[in-house]
């Protein structure tokens, strides 16, 4: 568990990068994650349309997806949603309310991304591992 007060931080590994079956990609570089997520990058990188999914940002798993994974912040991340969404330029990511409901989503849409803890993994997703 991540102890913000004490800056100790929780095990990476027990939070996975997610994505549909459908999805050819086996690996990402933290870049291309961010800039996904981000809603800058709006294809995986072998062409097919990504639909991110994430989990409402102070839900303690996006934080630390968000911190450990992408390197940024959620207000960060939120901002750079807010800035393609008013500009007319993209979407925000679909955001689901639970872990649950993140895999259901990921598992059930062509090109689906997100993130959940890995004791919620089934056989339903792929694991996407980061550079």
């Amino acid at each position: 568990m991540l102890l913000w007060a004490t800056g100790l931080q929780a095990d990476e590994d027990d939070l996975v990068l997610i994505a549909n079956p459908s999805v050819e990609t086996h690996q990402l570089n933290r870049d291309t994650a961010r800039a996904m997520f981000a809603m800058r990058q709006r294809t995986w990188p072998d062409g097919q349309a990504a639909r991110v999914f994430v989990l409402p940002n102070d839900d303690q798993s996006h934080e630390r997806f968000v911190k450990q994974f992408l390197n940024v912040y959620p207000h960060q991340l939120q901002m750079a949603w807010d800035r393609v969404v008013f500009s007319g330029t993209g979407q925000a990511p679909t955001q689901v309310d639970t872990e649950a409901q993140m895999l259901e989503q990921v598992a059930s849409t062509p090109g689906g991304i997100g993130y959940i803890e890995k004791k919620h993994l089934d056989d339903r997703v792929n694991v996407i591992p980061l550079d």
